[in-house]
């Protein structure tokens, strides 16, 4: 006797990308023996800042201007401005070593890499920490801390966008499960109902084989099914997940965009957005100009910091005035 109960196979298991969990648990700054452990983990940090296309191009940018409007000094190379200027962003903590002369002026400053640095327990030494079993302590007073404050501790700080990294990882859920599920071959989305009794058990065994071996390389295969004397709608393809995956995937991709540009405070015209309305986004120069107002004057401010623990002028930028917009504020009125 053959079995003729239904038969239901899928095409692979779920995987996780990145647990957000395990990133977000917030925990105090554990005590090692001489250093604290940073509140939230920076390696993953650093690692869900490459998570979605428009977090990390959002942190690029503002690096990238803050670069550009930046003049380097004899002790502090544009290079190693653009390394301490990014760790803040992405960690909110950035890190600078002073290396003095026999006289006991800055003769360079370098950017540690913030991702292994560890204050110390006494919270004036600093401890340079690349893997277990290796460290290195740095001279009191030789490490400038700047760090974005947090209201739940002054030992680190914490990055501002923490709100929107959930939508970044769902971001970044959304696509690598978009692409897994064109390549595994089964994207087609049918259901294949037969209810034709003329239909023998090898048949159906054939034509089931057949359907599983059509996945992975050379997809979107013809399959050919012969029913003799079998009714019109004895076998039916039904189809069942390609327009609303499709709609659920730009539902999320959009919606999570938006939690990311509101995060970084950043006008969509600014990474290339291409707007779904016919008005479109506006003057693009006009936006640029409100964004370094709002976002990047703050973020000079901050970073000049450094000139007074340096007690030199070791940080200057561009004045803001060269910008177009801002040019066009200085013309009399007629």
């Amino acid at each position: 006797m053959t079995d003729s109960s239904p038969t239901v196979f899928s095409f692979g298991e779920p995987e996780p990308v990145l647990s957000g969990r395990g990133l977000m648990d917030y925990i105090e700054c554990l005590r090692m023996s001489k250093w604290f452990e940073p509140p939230l983990p920076l390696d993953g940090l650093a690692r869900a800042a490459r998570a979605s296309v428009h977090h990390a191009s959002g942190m690029i940018l503002k690096r990238n201007m803050l670069t550009a409007l930046y003049i380097p000094s004899p002790v502090f190379s544009r290079e190693s401005f653009t390394r301490f200027t990014q760790d803040f962003l992405i960690f909110g903590n950035a890190y600078l070593e002073r290396r003095d002369n026999v006289l006991g002026k800055i003769i360079s400053l370098t950017a540690p890499l913030a991702k292994y640095m560890r204050r110390g327990t006494d919270l004036a030494t600093y401890y340079y920490v690349p893997q277990w079993g290796i460290e290195h302590p740095f001279p009191t007073g030789h490490i400038f801390h700047l760090m974005e404050p947090d209201y739940h501790q002054d030992v680190y700080g914490l990055p501002g966008y923490l709100p929107a990294l959930n939508s970044a990882l769902l971001n970044e859920s959304a696509t690598l499960f978009r692409r897994r599920y064109y390549a595994n071959g089964s994207h087609a989305g049918f259901i294949l109902y037969m209810t034709d009794p003329a239909q023998k058990q090898e048949d159906i065994d054939a034509l089931r084989e057949a359907l599983k071996n059509s996945k992975g390389p050379g997809n979107f295969r013809n399959l050919f099914v012969y029913a003799p004397n079998g009714k019109k709608d004895g076998i039916q393809l039904i189809p069942v997940s390609e327009v609303a995956a499709k709609d659920e995937f730009l539902n999320i991709k959009n919606v999570t965009r938006d939690d990311q540009l509101a995060a970084h405070r950043i006008p969509p015209q600014l990474l290339g957005i291409i707007p779904e309305n016919e008005g479109g986004f506006g003057d693009v120069s006009k936006a640029a100009y409100v964004f370094f107002m709002n976002e990047i004057r703050p973020l000079m401010a901050m970073l000049e910091e450094v000139n007074a623990w340096a007690g030199d002028r070791v940080i200057t930028f561009l004045p803001y005035e060269i910008l177009p917009e801002a040019k066009k504020e200085e013309r009399p009125m007629k």
